[in-house]
């Protein structure tokens, strides 16, 4: 019995030795090699920039391009967006994708604020790109989470639903915040920053041009017209060298793409998110292109010997259809038999047998953009002539155009003095009006900052639906009463994840349906 009982004891006391060896095996085995269990800042940055630009990129490609006039798909079929009808599930992306991001840019901060890991660059980027991203989710949707956002972690799982303008005024404190962290100048990794490569100046430069992109959107509102007209005449006349802003195309907030193919982490997003066929299906609309054409714009230029084009690929990579530089009218009426003109070229194509490849746009290293150098002038235009700043609008405007067009093509001279340039002008008929109303202004700003806003995100749709210009023909097929749509509707599935909450935003902001104005636009 005795020899039993110390058998077991044996057998016990190697089992114990055994599964303590297996738990430490176990754990050491189960430590995943590639996915880190603890990060640092610079690790996150360039993920988060590429992955909020992509759903960004995506979303302009088949949304606001199409409402907007830059292309028209040919269909017949339901849910087309030029015809301002599309699906709910249109919604979802953009929120889905832009609040993983916030998160990112969230951690960003905190983790850059904890000791040993302290960097006020990091955390003023971070709170730069947190109201990059918050102003094109509430400028999408609406009133939207913001304070309780992305607080799964503690336990708050249906946050509350802030009001626009209660968004915008903290996104102000924000961008206020990030100019102070970002004036230190604390280095960060170059290698963390593909859109300026660890130049912290050029962030400081965006974080106050971002902040006069969203001042000029809500200086229109009553509540709070007077002390954003304010701001704005701070940044750019009596407080200037304490904000400085965009001057000149290298100081553009862009990621330049660097992959062609493949699993490259910089690779333009509409090569792997879109099929080639897709990619040069839509037709380009009449409005966006016979302008160009009208104004023999260096754009689409495809004659070598002017410098704007290679063998016969203009810069834009649009191809000519069976009448030229011709586009589609937008909102065409279901049956009128319309025939596809020009198009974007997709990179698999070939032009004189030679492979068209990053001259298209689908793999072009110049389409990720944030917030370009031409757009500021096109801001400062536009505030100059309501008054809201000192200096010539036609300047501004001149400056504007000559940036947009010089983004594009690099030959092109930025000096508005140059013979090119007022040759340019003169010829394509597009001088300032001196004589013409405010409103003939407006929308001589707002055709130019159109072009300006090309492949921006949404921009160019938040503007129209702020200002109404530019002067956008006008369909026969169009739904939505013939008024374009003022929001995407909220996902679906938030009414029943978070039931309470969008119950009370559509209580206090209106209907979720695409024609209920968001704050900025009602009057």
């Amino acid at each position: 019995m005795k020899k039993n009982l110390y058998k077991s004891i044996a057998v016990l006391g190697v089992l114990m030795t055994t599964l303590s060896a297996c738990d430490k095996n176990f754990q050491e085995i189960n430590i995943d090699p590639i996915n880190i269990l603890s990060t640092t800042p610079d690790k996150l940055l360039a993920p988060a920039l590429v992955n909020t630009l992509t759903p960004g990129m995506i979303r302009n490609r088949n949304f606001n391009n199409e409402l907007m006039q830059v292309t028209v798909s040919i269909s017949d079929g339901d849910g087309t967006v030029f015809r301002y009808e599309y699906r709910n599930t249109f919604s979802d992306y953009l929120w889905n994708s832009w609040y993983v991001q916030l998160t990112n840019f969230k951690d960003i901060y905190k983790l850059a604020g904890k000791p040993g890991m302290e960097n006020k660059s990091y955390q003023g980027i971070s709170l730069v790109c947190q109201s990059w991203i918050y102003s094109m989710l509430t400028d999408t949707y609406g009133d939207i989470p913001y304070s309780q956002s992305n607080q799964g972690s503690t336990g708050t799982l249906e946050p509350a639903f802030d009001k626009q303008k209660d968004i915008y005024l903290d996104m102000f404190k924000k961008l206020e915040e990030a100019n102070t962290l970002l004036s230190a100048g604390t280095a960060i990794t170059p290698s963390s920053d593909p859109v300026f490569k660890g130049d912290v100046a050029k962030w400081r430069k965006f974080c106050n041009s971002l902040y006069l992109r969203l001042l000029l959107r809500v200086s229109g509102k009553s509540e709070v017209s007077a002390q954003v007209i304010a701001k704005i005449k701070d940044i750019v006349e009596t407080n200037a060298a304490n904000y400085p802003i965009m001057k000149a195309n290298n100081e553009s907030a862009t990621l330049a793409w660097t992959g062609l193919t493949g699993t490259d982490p910089f690779v333009n997003p509409y090569v792997n998110g879109v099929r080639v066929q897709d990619f040069r299906s839509p037709a380009i609309g009449s409005f966006f292109i016979e302008r160009l054409a009208n104004w023999n714009d260096p754009r689409i230029d495809i004659n070598a010997a002017n410098g704007y084009a290679n063998n016969g690929i203009n810069r834009l990579g649009i191809s000519q259809g069976p009448g030229g530089f011709v586009g589609v009218p937008s909102g065409y009426a279901i049956g009128a038999g319309v025939v596809k003109q020009a198009y974007f070229y997709s990179y698999d194509q070939t032009s004189s047998s030679v492979a068209i490849g990053a001259r298209s746009l689908q793999q072009s290293p110049l389409t990720g953009i944030l917030m370009n150098y031409a757009e500021v002038q096109f801001i400062l235009a536009e505030a100059a002539l309501k008054g809201y700043i000192g200096g010539s609008a036609e300047n501004y405007y001149y400056t504007g155009m000559a940036a947009a067009i010089n983004y594009w093509v690099p030959n092109f001279p930025t000096a508005i003095t140059s013979p090119v340039f007022t040759k340019y002008v003169n010829e394509a008929d597009i001088d300032w009006l001196n004589t013409g109303s405010t409103e003939d202004k407006l929308e001589q700003i707002h055709v130019q900052k159109y072009y300006a806003l090309f492949l921006v995100d949404m921009q160019q749709w938040f503007e129209y639906r702020r200002t109404s210009h530019p002067k956008l023909p006008k369909g026969d097929g169009l739904r939505n009463g013939g008024v374009m749509p003022a929001r995407m509707t909220y996902p679906v599935y938030v009414q029943s994840a978070n039931p309470t909450n969008y119950q009370n935003a559509v209580a206090a902001q209106g209907a979720d349906v695409i024609s209920t104005n968001v704050w900025w636009q009602k009057p």
